[in-house]
């Protein structure tokens, strides 16, 4: 599919209008001029001078979501990596896609964010034309089928779509190669496989709101513990049925670690050698 999938909202028989074919170019992500696009981002990455610091993709995140009986719970960290450097502590890695869904961002932050943003502006045009809301599956499968288009062509995302509709509360994951997988639980990024311990160990399906937001919390908060990718501070947002709320703006996670493993009565060290 060359063309974006919305372009037949807009454009109708050829008698309708006969700028089709022009309107529907201004749909297409112009890429680099090559037959092979990953080839492009290799040679960079490959290159002696500074431009290989462009493609050198080194990530570092955590993001996590799991569905309980309460809905969704999506927890995230806020670091950013540059190479060997972190570039940021801030970062918001939960894209509000609209007041019934959300997509969090692991891998390139500026491809995550252009694609999430993407997604948001065509699940609006959706609603705009046809005046129904576009639901969680139809979204997360516009998404997924945008970035199997680029598949092979050198991006790095790795998102979890979350939202409500008239079916429910639903989670999905998505990635750069078109994979679009619909699950209880994820964790993505550099320090998921930290996070992914915390879930299987105290995750139940019956948890309150409460003790899912907890839960969130302490996965993120011990997966940048560990990971030296991520880190900064953990944002929690709880989707339910009808929208979602955010429940944590910012919550530094050095601290969240240390509460945690005090409130488990954790020894760190042996005092008599003190």
């Amino acid at each position: 599919m060359s063309t974006n999938s919305l372009v037949s909202t807009f454009v109708g028989s050829s008698d309708e209008y006969s700028d089709s074919k022009q309107f529907a170019s201004k749909f297409n992500f112009a890429m680099v001029p090559k037959a092979n696009p990953l080839d492009f981002v290799n040679d960079l990455k490959n290159s002696k001078g500074p431009e290989n610091k462009i493609a050198n993709f080194k990530k570092g995140t955590t993001t996590l979501g799991f569905v309980f009986q309460g809905g969704v719970l999506i927890a995230v960290d806020s670091r950013a990596s540059m190479g060997q450097f972190d570039s940021s502590e801030v970062v918001r890695k939960v894209i509000e896609i609209n007041n019934r869904m959300l997509g969090t961002m692991a891998g390139g932050a500026a491809d995550c964010m252009f694609w999430e943003e993407n997604l948001a502006r065509q699940v609006k045009l959706y609603e705009l034309n046809y005046g129904e809301q576009l639901s969680v599956s139809a979204a997360s499968k516009l998404f997924s089928n945008m970035l199997l288009q680029y598949k092979n062509s050198g991006l790095s995302v790795g998102t979890m779509i979350a939202g409500s509709d008239s079916k429910g509360t639903h989670l999905y994951y998505c990635d750069n190669d078109g994979s679009r997988v619909k699950g209880e639980r994820f964790a993505v990024g550099s320090g998921g496989t930290y996070a992914y311990g915390i879930l299987d160990t105290y995750y139940r399906y019956d948890l309150t709101v409460e003790e899912a937001v907890q839960l969130g919390k302490r996965a993120i908060s011990e997966a940048t513990f560990m990971d030296s990718g991520s880190g900064g501070v953990v944002r929690v947002y709880h989707v339910h049925q009808g929208g979602w709320t955010k429940i944590v703006e910012a919550e530094d996670n050095s601290e969240l670690i240390w509460k945690h493993r005090q409130n488990n009565g954790v020894v760190f060290h042996d005092k008599n050698l003190i």
